[in-house]
């Protein structure tokens, strides 16, 4: 078979990748989405002991599917970074080939399948980790998310995260691909198959099923927070960084007062919502903002303020500097910039969390440290340009006079289970999640995002509210359902009771263990590989001396 039909074929996992993928695809359709890349590779194996094939054949046939899938599912972060989305998705589609290109490796190490295709399990989820973890992070495609809209199937990830997910996934993959390939070979449906087909069925449909009684049987404790969410609707191309920070506030919060009262307890605004620069920290008591604030505050003392904003923070004498700080024009002082979210406390007191899952490319330059003359190329959406300073812990808000704990969690951040897990542990009752959401446009972007905080919610079991500049705005429970949204690109504000919760899930308590592991046995079974290979490789050169 030539490669350009080998190719063909992959390009069927991407579609069907595609097909099942959030918001509106059908996610059981990502448990035979590797089928056609699995034959892919396992055409090639069978065939290259006969010469016809080479190693940067798989990558080469099954780059194309990868491209596929990730241009179909995130095309519209073209948007907002151009070009870079370019580079984006033919760098992580890459990577994927390369997981694929270790997968096939390890088979032919082995003669056993089972050791082979346990590479494929593990060197993805292993991929997954670590993009979650070095600067250039892209967790959206990892395949736990594809059940992001249907939460009554996934209540057990309170147990695994998203891993879990993955891992599900995968083993269906090779499940119902080695089935095919015995019955292709056989012509004949014997009992091992039956019997084969019976356990892929039930490895599908049990988690699934035991999901659904977990989704019934839950039930919120009650302990009720009345908060409000706006949705003050500013392009963030045209209006949000032109208008004034007056006009900007004053057309937030009016849209909170038109639904709040006396016994609102939280007004959550957007990221961004405070557009003043320069807006420095140890200044912000006599900024312009502040007093618009304080003044909120005086007429409504009852309530709290989350507000997102763009903050500075001057370096002291002396004081070491972090590998993003900025020189100060042509002076000796450094700076660090930060995109922030501010609680704003009905005495007029305020508490800041610095963002610190940043978006690759947009809020920081990946390995700036290394590579400083790329700093400038970071892109301008807004606000500041280069890379931003983040914060180390996660401290939720402390608010005693409520007895609350409250994780504020910045846009991007929303897409890291284990990450906010850290503000759970940290004793964080609800969850803020406050966002842009307006440089994709209207596009699948935004509604994939407010899917991942259903995930957030079902392995934190915390109750979420989000609001997003230009929408989804919305509720989440603690089962992760998606209750009162409001209309993408509308000004607007909706307002609900939600419930506090205290209670630790498996999955807040150890994390990403399914990651982690899969991480040692990964590099143990890679090392192996490696070695198994080099010894083939030496026998065979052996054999052919004289």
């Amino acid at each position: 078979m030539k490669k350009y039909q080998l190719a063909l074929i992959s390009v069927l996992s991407g579609i069907l990748l595609s097909l099942a993928w959030p918001a509106r695809g059908f996610p059981l359709l990502m448990m035979i989405g590797f089928v056609p890349l699995l034959w892919v590779e396992d055409h090639i194996l069978q065939r290259q002991g006969k010469g016809e094939y080479h190693n940067g054949t798989l990558v080469i046939t099954a780059w194309p599917g990868f491209i596929i899938w990730n241009l179909l599912t995130t095309w519209w972060i073209y948007n907002s970074t151009g070009v870079g989305a370019v580079l984006a998705i033919g760098l992580n589609s890459f990577f994927m080939a390369l997981i694929f290109l270790l997968f096939h490796m390890t088979r032919r190490a082995f003669s056993n399948t089972l050791p082979g295709y346990l590479g494929l399990i593990v060197y993805w989820i292993t991929f997954e980790t670590i993009h979650n973890h070095w600067e250039i992070s892209w967790p959206w495609l990892h395949l736990g998310n594809s059940f992001a809209a249907f939460p009554r199937w996934i209540q057990w990830y309170e147990f695994t995260g998203i891993f879990g997910g993955t891992l599900w996934i995968l083993v269906a993959n090779i499940l119902i691909f080695l089935i095919l390939k015995e019955l292709y070979a056989t012509r004949k449906f014997r009992l091992p198959a039956l019997a084969k087909t019976i356990f892929v069925i039930f490895w599908i449909a049990a988690p699934m099923v035991v999901s659904t009684i977990i989704y019934h049987r839950y039930q919120e404790r009650p302990d009720p927070v009345d908060v409000v969410i706006a949705q003050p609707n500013l392009d963030p191309y045209s209006e949000q960084y032109g208008l004034s920070v007056d006009s900007v506030l004053r057309r937030t919060l009016a849209l909170s007062d038109n639904i709040a009262d006396s016994a609102t307890d939280f007004v959550v605004c957007p990221e961004s919502a405070l557009q003043e620069h320069p807006l420095f920290e140890s200044e912000f008591t006599r900024s312009k903002s502040y007093r618009y604030l304080a003044e909120y505050m005086d007429q409504h003392p009852e309530r709290y303020l989350v507000v997102g904003a763009s903050t500075y923070r001057m370096f002291q004498p002396g004081e070491p500097l972090t590998h993003t700080a900025r020189r100060f024009g042509e002076s000796d002082k450094f700076y660090d910039a930060y995109n922030t979210a501010i609680l704003i406390e009905p005495d007029k007191s305020y508490q800041l969390y610095h963002k610190s899952k940043l978006t690759p490319g947009v809020e920081i330059m990946p390995y700036a440290k290394y590579l400083r003359f790329m700093e400038g190329l970071a892109i301008n959406l807004g606000g500041t340009v280069g890379s931003l300073g983040t914060d180390k812990e996660r401290r939720p808000y402390h608010i005693p006079l409520k007895n609350l704990k409250v994780a504020p969690v910045i846009c991007y951040e929303s897409a890291y289970g284990e990450f906010v897990s850290k503000y759970v542990r940290a004793g964080a009752n609800l969850i803020f999640v406050i966002t842009n959401d307006g440089w994709w446009g209207n596009t699948p972007g935004h509604r994939q995002h407010l899917t991942f905080s259903s995930m957030r919610a079902i392995e934190t079991r915390r109750s979420i509210a989000r609001s997003a500049n230009t929408g989804i705005s919305a509720f989440i429970n603690q089962r992760g359902d998606v209750q009162q949204t409001t209309p993408y690109w509308v000004e607007t504000a909706i307002r609900q009771t939600i419930n506090a919760n205290d209670r630790i899930t498996f999955y807040v308590r150890y994390g990403d263990y399914i990651a982690r592991i899969a991480a040692f046995t990964g590099a143990l079974l890679l090392l192996i590989t490696i070695s198994v290979l080099m010894m083939k490789r030496t026998a065979k050169i052996k054999k052919a001396l004289p």
